[in-house]
């Protein structure tokens, strides 16, 4: 998702949902336009996904807490960050570097908690809520990062190839975080499983990507809890899932508020489908299986 031209974009949101087997089914997952799912304690996988203010979504979650990783790829969307309380380290980067967020600690009236499910895996939001943090919060006067439109996209989808090639990711120990993508040769997209099953919403929509790509970067462990640091600012290597054909690249993000990017190994950029991201960050390449 991106726009060759870069004036008057929509302000876009990023909402950090969670995956542990207590927050399924999720709500909205599948009808953002860019996830970004990295590990967390446990190796257990978070999103930040990221809605259009000119989408409609009714409800999006569960809403968990802030990762400092996340913070960073919100900044090259200008995405108002929003989330349930966070790390300490999460914390202490949005009140330092301008982090445009939305707690709910302190913003419970954009947010609501679900009576059909326990605490912490209840409280959810809307594109028509966020709005309106949007507006009280004066986010409108924001001129939104014009970096953003950076990414350039297919006129056209190829042929479908004689070898098609999904993806495994096994995220932890777990084996119900153990998330796979294949491709759909009659829908010309990849399908989400977690487990063997179809990844679904509260809805039954199944979440269907145009775009996959694995970025693997460095990840270390901060504490006994097990927070993770994630390296988000440098390069790396890559692997990026369009039309049934899997291809070798490179991700590269120079800075805070420059957009990931991803190239061939020659150095060209990789034109994405329009259409739904999801970006799925790695720790190594041995933990990917590719079918």
């Amino acid at each position: 998702w991106g726009y060759e031209e870069v004036i008057e974009l929509p302000h876009v949101y990023g909402v950090m949902i969670e995956n542990h087997i207590d927050a399924r089914p999720q709500a909205g997952l599948d009808q953002a336009f860019l996830v970004i799912e990295a590990p967390v304690e446990a190796g257990i996988s978070r999103m930040i996904a990221f809605y259009s203010e000119d989408q409609e979504v009714e409800k999006i979650g569960p809403v968990r807490s802030a990762r400092s990783y996340y913070v960073d790829w919100a900044h090259e969307l200008d995405a108002m960050y929003t989330h349930v309380g966070g790390s300490p380290e999460a914390l202490d980067q949005i009140a330092t570097d301008g982090t445009f967020d939305l707690n709910q600690y302190w913003n419970d009236d954009f947010f609501w908690r679900s009576s059909n499910r326990n605490a912490p895996h209840n409280v959810y939001t809307s594109t028509d809520l966020l709005s309106e943090a949007l507006a009280y919060y004066e986010g409108r006067d924001r001129v939104p990062n014009i970096l953003y439109g950076l990414w350039h996209f297919k006129d056209s989808q190829v042929i479908i190839p004689e070898k098609i090639v999904g993806v495994s990711i096994d995220f932890s120990i777990y084996d119900w975080n153990l998330v796979s993508w294949e491709f759909d040769s009659s829908l010309m997209r990849y399908s989400r499983f977690q487990k063997g099953i179809p990844h679904t919403m509260e809805s039954e929509d199944q979440i269907f990507a145009d775009n996959i790509a694995i970025i693997v970067t460095d990840v270390e462990i901060l504490d006994e809890i097990g927070r993770r640091s994630v390296r988000t600012i440098g390069k790396g290597n890559a692997f990026v899932f369009q039309d049934g054909l899997m291809q070798e690249a490179i991700w590269e993000k120079p800075s805070l508020s420059e957009r990931l990017m991803f190239y061939t190994k020659e150095g060209e950029e990789i034109e994405m489908n329009a259409g739904i991201t999801w970006i799925e960050v790695v720790p190594n390449e041995e933990i990917l299986t590719f079918e």
